[in-house]
């Protein structure tokens, strides 16, 4: 049976080119780039030209990485990082984050932090006005993800970064979903300058963009003071401790000079989207009206279970998901859809589909015929569909 992969927001297949590089590296580079002999300094120039390439993704300055083990220890360094030891003790984010944003918040009100956690519409979007009302005095950090995992609806990061600075407070953005979907400028904001997003921090990972998984990366604008999580060496300019993972890095850097290069489309998506909606009745659409990075739909198919259209799809050859993959097997509902307005039953009728390169127009009208099918034997089983 011939399979099609449609969950590229959970993660991605490697690149070819990315691979054999990775492969290489494993082989041929074998020194610690904290060395001073021929073979670290082999490993010390392989990991410079990956941070100077994922500098180029982000627009940033190489010193302002620090690579990390993905997105979820760079999100969590960056909020641990700049909150522990702050005399401000109070913190704003959306109700709408991954969980290694949001569980780590959960962490510091354990510590004794304050946290406000503004909502979201119902299209996935948080208004910059309500960043605004939630600052106080003592806010020292603001976090709103770039891109949604679950929605792709992509935020007003540039307006936000800029009210948070007016306040005197940090601005941290998880780019996980953002990076090599849309470009990506870190530097000065939109609002002053007209260019970029202007944050303090943003996390990327490299699996998100056929890197291999284990390896990501967080800017720190040139100024910001970050404690660090690890203790140990004085890698990464003493921000994150550890022997550099040099042959995944260095295919991280490759991967991300081609998602540089590249321009992402949305037309699979949106065809997709046209598609079901002519071959589906009783569907919806979840926060199309927003904007989106170009590869992600998320339809809720009234009167079915997600989970059981995941596995009849699975069977028929296709790959998609039913919410977050790092909260797969879980019986709650998505906290995102809940957030937009979805009520539990139509949270858990919800499907993710994320397209990527090798995706084409065959195989989305592939995909098509194969919902259409899944969804109609599911709804003649469903005790709750009309």
């Amino acid at each position: 049976m011939q399979r099609y992969y449609f969950d590229h927001n959970a993660t991605t297949p490697i690149a070819d080119s990315v691979l054999e590089l990775f492969s290489k590296y494993l082989k041929d580079c074998s020194g610690n780039a904290s060395s001073i002999h021929y073979h670290g300094q082999q490993a010390k120039m392989l990991l410079e030209q990956a941070r100077r390439q994922v500098a180029g993704l982000l627009t940033a300055s190489p010193k302002e990485i620090v690579f990390t083990s993905g997105g979820t220890e760079a999100d969590n360094l960056a909020i641990f990082g700049t909150m522990r030891g702050n005399t401000r003790r109070h913190a704003v984010t959306t109700t709408i984050e991954h969980p290694a944003v949001l569980n780590a918040f959960a962490q510091l009100e354990q510590e004794g932090f304050a946290v406000t956690y503004v909502p979201c519409d119902s299209q996935g979007t948080v208004p910059v006005h309500s960043i605004a009302q939630a600052l106080r005095p003592d806010t020292g950090l603001v976090s709103v993800m770039h891109a949604n995992n679950e929605l792709g609806t992509v935020q007003d990061i540039a307006a936000m970064a800029d009210v948070a600075h007016q306040a005197g407070a940090l601005f941290h953005s998880d780019g996980v979903q953002a990076a090599g979907k849309i470009p990506i400028d870190v530097t000065a904001s939109a609002v002053s300058s007209g260019a970029g997003l202007g944050v303090d921090l943003y996390a990327i990972s490299g699996h998100k963009f056929h890197a291999p998984k284990g390896v990501g990366a967080l800017y720190v604008r040139k100024g910001v003071t970050l404690q660090p999580l690890l203790f140990g060496g004085r890698h990464e300019q003493g921000r994150r401790a550890g022997t550099e993972n040099v042959p995944a890095l260095a295919a991280m850097g490759h991967a991300a000079e081609i998602a540089k290069k590249a321009n992402m489309s949305s037309q699979l998506r949106d065809h997709l989207q046209r598609q079901l909606a002519v071959s589906i009745p009783d569907i919806r659409f979840n926060a199309v009206d927003a904007p989106r990075i170009p590869n992600t739909l998320n339809v809720c198919f009234e009167g079915i279970e997600g989970e059981s259209m995941v596995i009849s799809l699975d069977l028929k050859g296709f790959s998609v998901s039913s919410g977050a993959a790092c909260s797969s097997g879980a019986v709650e509902p998505s906290h995102v859809l809940l957030a937009i307005g979805l009520t539990r039953a139509q949270a858990k009728a919800s499907i993710r589909f994320s397209l990527g390169p090798a995706n084409d127009m065959q195989q989305v009208d592939n995909l098509v015929e194969a919902v259409a099918a899944s969804c109609a034997q599911l709804r003649r089983l469903s005790p709750t569909y009309a």
